[in-house]
């Protein structure tokens, strides 16, 4: 398999100086700005994409036979783009429009999983904590082995408690009251695993998270919801009980029997429905992907959202490793995965991207995506009323035809201004040595992996064999606030010099190569990783 690490390119221009290095240098900042996308076009050239992926989705909804559906493409924090098609009640051919509430089942997770952490952050749970602790009728489970630990919530949200997968029989549950689901749990729950050890989506555990909202906060789940997520972000349609849905907004279930659409009945809200009872509009949905992606990228700026963005970054980092998978595309090409499961939330790492965060949802009479790129501040959301309609392929098919307008590229890191201050000194320390500089950048390991006279020497042999009179030429390829590298031209050939800096104040080189390329040689390629069979 081909690969290619994704850097990025911060162009900054270095001159090579001859002044003297004076005797006492300023204490510059170790801390970058922010990361941030530096193509004015971007929005214009992802815009362009919208026509052929409202083809795509079309055709997908036609041959699937789904009735009705709503999409939409959200970028920098709102529903830039939505489109809705078919029917949200197939007897009285009525349309979807994007006010059409549909129910997004297990999308519903990552609600719950933020209602958890605002509990967390306002310091009255801790992640550790023993789920008993808040909902005593676990405290009579009887574990797979002696030495398993206690169910924790943070088990309970990265569906690592070793509950069996329950898909089938949780779609069933939504309707049960607390009383029956505190019989379950009183009742013993069986375990698959011993708790904390693997990976197995659970409904039943994120029932239990719900539990523990209403418990700690002293109110139901769905009020604690609406009041301290919901309205606050403005979804003011978003709900967990489809009787409180106007008619004329509400989308009809239905699942295909004998080629015929069949309508599946509506359950009620229940002690279930924080894994999956929520129903919302495309709109809703929008500002919700929207909420995730501002948590991106980390930044000085007030932090006054319903839950602060390191959480909401918490939330969509890998807390249990599902596993690697491999996919094979209409053309033959094998694209890589690694899986994981953060809190509520899918993660997934493809030769593509490098996180895409996502969670599905199904029940009989619908299913719904929403999938986001963190580091690219776009995401997809859509909703069906089919069961189990099955966005991902078309989610991946429409990233991919943004990607080719190339306006879906990353954010780009941005050096510490420490970080430039020792590009420009080793620029003119390498085009010609000087030991009082040397010495003056050098964290106290650079003399010891290789002896300065050493370093002087080999620096020397490079520059005579690529002739001398070097100079920086293209952009400084920054991949943190304190790593990069950038190109030298010289007479007869070119030389990469790369960086790292210590972690020490003032942050010092720790780690400085310096090699022969090629003219040809790119600093800051952008290939797909995949392979061929």
């Amino acid at each position: 398999m081909r690969k290619s690490a994704t850097v990025f390119a911060f162009c900054a221009a270095s001159a090579l100086s001859a002044s003297a290095l004076q005797a006492q240098e300023p204490r510059l900042s170790s801390i970058a700005p922010p990361a941030r996308f530096i193509d004015p076009d971007r929005a214009a050239k992802l815009a362009a994409a919208y026509g052929e992926i409202d083809s795509l989705v079309y055709s997908f909804a036609q041959r699937a036979r789904v009735p009705g559906i709503a999409y939409g493409i959200v970028v920098d924090g709102r529903l830039a783009h939505w489109a809705t098609a078919g029917f949200r009640d197939a007897d009285a051919r009525a349309g979807v429009d994007s006010a059409t509430l549909f129910r997004i089942a297990s999308m519903t997770k990552s609600f719950t999983a933020v209602a958890i952490l605002q509990l967390r952050d306002a310091g009255k749970l801790a992640l550790d904590d023993p789920a008993e602790k808040y909902v005593p009728a676990l405290s009579g489970l009887s574990y797979p082995t002696g030495d398993s630990p206690k169910i924790t919530i943070r088990h309970l949200l990265s569906h690592s408690e070793g509950f069996p997968e329950d898909n089938p029989w949780g779609d069933q549950q939504l309707a049960a009251t607390d009383d029956e689901m505190a019989a379950m749990m009183r009742g013993g729950i069986p375990f698959s695993t011993a708790p904390g050890t693997a990976y197995e989506y659970s409904n039943f555990g994120f029932a239990i998270l719900g539990r523990i909202v209403a418990n700690v906060s002293g109110m139901p789940y769905s009020r604690y919801v609406r009041e301290r997520i919901l309205l606050p972000l403005g979804m003011s349609v978003t709900t967990l009980e489809a009787r409180s849905v106007p008619a004329h907004r509400l989308a009809h279930g239905y699942r295909l029997r004998d080629g015929e659409w069949i309508e599946e009945l509506q359950l009620p809200d229940g002690a279930f429905g924080p894994m999956g009872g929520m129903l919302t509009s495309i709109s809703d949905l929008g500002r919700w992907v929207g909420f995730m992606l501002d948590a991106w990228p980390p930044r000085d700026e007030p932090d006054g959202a319903p839950l602060r963005r390191a959480s909401r970054r918490e939330m969509q980092q890998i807390a249990r490793y599902i596993g690697a998978s491999a996919s094979t595309d209409s053309t033959g090409n094998i694209s890589l995965a690694a899986n994981g499961y953060g809190y509520g939330l899918r993660v997934q790492q493809t030769c593509l991207f490098s996180a895409s965060v996502s969670h599905t949802g199904g029940l009989p009479g619908f299913g719904s995506l929403m999938r986001w790129l963190p580091e690219y501040g776009v995401g997809i959301v859509a909703l069906g009323n089919l069961t189990y309609t099955g966005w991902t392929p078309v989610s991946t098919q429409a990233l991919e035809i943004l990607q080719r307008t190339g306006g879906l590229m990353p954010r780009v890191p941005q050096p510490a201004p420490v970080l430039l201050e020792r590009h420009e000194q080793v620029s003119r320390l390498v085009a010609r040595w000087d030991d009082a500089l040397a010495d003056s950048i050098a964290a106290m390991n650079l003399y010891l992996d290789e002896p300065k006279d050493r370093r002087r020497a080999a620096i020397e042999r490079l520059l005579t064999e690529a002739g001398n009179e070097c100079r920086n030429e293209g952009p400084f390829v920054v991949t943190n606030a304190l790593r990069g590298r950038w190109r030298m031209r010289c007479r007869n050939g070119d030389l990469q010099v790369s960086i790292t800096l210590a972690p020490t104040e003032p942050a010092k080189v720790q780690f400085l190569q310096i090699s022969r390329v090629t003219r040809e040689a790119v600093l800051a390629p952008g290939a797909v990783c995949v392979a061929r069979p």
